[in-house]
């Protein structure tokens, strides 16, 4: 015959803790869909760009993209313009604001001559917000 005598502190206690799993899986299921939905909203036009350690910057809602590629064609966004088309083409990316930041994308074996060339055409525009986009040091 067995007997259970209890005891004052024998009553089972509540716990009080926050289950995370549930929160680990949603993060990392959004981790997922932005790591796959990335690389599709960059741009088509390749560049190979020199590495910076600096920190990184959120980019505008719909970032203007100029291009200095290898072969120093020049794109703004996806589409090749003329070296002497280059402020047309950035009034109507920009709808003709000026204050729009322009991210300017450059080949490393760009000779730093033909980008200055580009950086005054882009004053000479009247753009002077320019931010020079790199790869970072992983990358």
């Amino acid at each position: 015959m067995g007997m259970k005598i209890s005891h004052p502190g024998d009553e089972l206690l509540e716990t009080h803790e926050i289950n995370v799993t549930p929160f680990i899986d949603v993060m990392l299921v959004l981790l997922i869909i932005f790591m796959v939905t990335a690389p599709l909203t960059t741009v088509d036009v390749p560049v190979t760009l020199p590495a910076s350690t600096a920190d990184q910057k959120p980019p505008e809602e719909k970032p203007v993209f100029l291009t200095l590629q290898s072969d120093l064609r020049i794109a703004v966004g996806e589409t090749h313009v003329a070296r002497n088309g280059v402020a047309a083409a950035l009034v109507a990316a920009t709808q003709g604001n000026r204050n729009t930041q322009i991210f300017l994308r450059a080949d490393k074996s760009v000779d730093y001559d033909h980008l200055m060339d580009l950086l005054n055409a882009l004053r000479d525009a009247g753009y002077l917000k320019v931010a020079l986009v790199g790869v970072g040091a992983g990358g």
